[in-house]
Formats: C-alpha cells, structure tokens, sequence
C-alpha cells in the first residue's frame, strides 16, 4: 500500500490518523477517495503543525504520495476537476451512511455497519477540502458519529440499541483504549475506521427526525469492510433493494424558453453539477438520484430557473 511509505505519524497529527487508514483500506477499490483522504489530512496537518522537524518530514512524504497518485490517475476527471472529485466523494460517503441506516433501521448492529456510519462521518470531513459544508452534509456527519458511539457504547455493555433516529445524547469512547482491550466488538482483524475518539462532542439532546433518506438506497458494491463472521449477518444477504425511480415530470418535455432564456455563467456550472452528479450516481447504479439530477439540469437549461 502507498501509505507504507510513511514515517510514524507525529502525536500532533493524531487527529488525521483515520483519515489516512481510510485512505490505506480505499486505495485499491476507491483510489480517487483514497487521494482525497490523504489531500484532506495533507491539508489538516498543514495546520496543526507545518514547522516541528519531524512533522515536516511526514508532510513532505505524504506530498510525494499525493503526486505519485497524481501522476498515476493524472486523467482521471475526478482527480483533475473538483466538482467532478467532490460528487464522487459525497457520492460514496452517502451510500456508506445509507447502508449504516438501512442496518440500524432494520435493526441489524454489528461491526461492519458502525465502522460504516463512522467512515461517512470521515469522508464528510474530507469534503470540505472542496469548500464549505452544506447544512445537511453538517448533520449527517454529526448524526453518523454519534450513531457510531452510540451503538458501539450498547453492543459493549450488553444492550440493545435504539434503531433509528433518536434523541442524540452526548456519546464517546476512546479508539485507542477500546482497541487495547480486548473488546468483543473489535475481535475481527479488521480495524475500525474512525477518528482518535468516536465522539459527538458532547451535543445536547438533538432530535434526529429531521434526517431525510432517500427510498430504495442501499450499500455500494464495496462496503468498507467484510462483515464479521461472529454477528451471524453472511456478506451475501446485502442485497440491493428495489428501488423508486421518480416519475420524470412531462412538463420538461413540452416546455418552452419563457421568450429569450440567458443563462449566466453560473447557470452553466450548476447544470454541469447536476449532470456529473448524475454520472456519479450512476457509478452506484442509483438510477433514482440520476435521474432528479438530470431533471434538474433540464429544467434549469430550459427555463433559466431552478
């Protein structure tokens, strides 16, 4: 694996750790999410410490990864363009929390569908090297790490978890002490990926209802970890659902350009967004969010408005 080839990581950077072993467990069957974890904690680490020697060093071969990656998926739209890269990283952060949610509503806890919940959360991180979090990308995040915390707190003292959305209370656990113990839930030989402390920040009680999940989503073919052998939960019962394609609105096709329709720079780059998110969308056969998006961009191409 490329990041074999870094130094020990510097107690200063601890909080990017995850990040870069999501990158490690990606870079064969995601290598674009892969880049973007190590450009985030790249960035990250910047601003921690860029002037201690030995954080010097880590950064500079964390570079060396990040350009021989560059060089190797050079033609790689998602690599060369943002709004191409940042589509396919929200894409597949989405799918890992629709399948995290799809297990918890089912009632199905086990160890693959909290390492799920928690690498959404760190993949939401890795988005704002694009920018700013929208509101809902915010809340996702918040909610798939407390749901992380929370259920992992339950499994390890023996108690059911809540399916669902609930009221979040504050929930932590420190990673590093659960892995030194020989927790039942960590027995596997993968590792979970998440940050230094599954945490919520401590947040007030907040009511999750407000969560909206699309109907009919389900686990990317590669979720991120092989489902343990000791929850009784076999690999091959992740079944894509079925899944409600939205009725295409007949309006689009018999409408006309309101007189002349000018459409601003702008325009242009918010339908070209709705059409790579579409193409991205597709990559997971989520025909569903392909086609909102594709009428999306119709509808702005056509009537100037959204």
């Amino acid at each position: 694996a490329a990041a074999a080839a870094l130094p020990p990581l510097p107690p200063q950077f601890k909080s990017i750790q995850h990040h870069l072993r999501t990158a490690q467990e990606l870079d064969k069957r995601e290598p674009v999410v892969a880049y973007y974890c190590r450009l985030y904690a790249m960035q990250t680490g910047m601003k921690i410490d860029s002037k201690t020697p030995e954080c010097r060093k880590f950064l500079s071969k964390l570079m060396d990864q990040l350009e021989a990656m560059k060089k190797q998926f050079g033609d790689n739209e998602a690599i060369t363009q943002d709004i191409v890269g940042s589509a396919h990283v929200e894409n597949y952060a989405l799918k890992m929390f629709l399948y995290a949610d799809n297990e918890d509503r089912a009632g199905q806890f086990h160890k693959n569908m909290i390492k799920s919940f928690y690498t959404a959360s760190l993949l939401i991180d890795v988005l704002t090297v694009f920018g700013e979090l929208s509101e809902e990308n915010v809340q996702h995040r918040k909610y798939a790490r407390w749901k992380a915390a929370y259920i992992h707190n339950c499994l390890k003292n023996g108690e059911t978890p809540q399916p669902g959305p609930i009221g979040m209370e504050g929930e932590s656990f420190d990673l590093e002490r659960e892995e030194a113990g020989s927790s039942s839930l960590h027995s596997g030989t993968t590792q979970p990926t998440s940050s230094s402390t599954y945490e919520a920040n401590n947040t007030p009680t907040t009511n999750f209802t407000g969560i909206h999940i699309p109907p009919g989503a389900h686990a990317p073919a590669n979720t991120p970890a092989e489902v343990p052998h000791n929850t009784g939960v076999t690999s091959n019962t992740i079944q894509p659902a079925p899944q409600n394609i939205p009725l295409v609105d007949p309006a689009l096709y018999s409408a006309q350009s309101a007189g002349e329709v000018h459409l601003t720079p702008e325009d242009f780059a918010r339908a070209q967004k709705y059409c790579k998110y579409a193409g991205s969308a597709l990559q997971y056969e989520d025909v569903s969010t392909a086609v909102q998006n594709l009428q999306k961009a119709l509808k702005l191409l056509i009537t100037g408005r959204e």
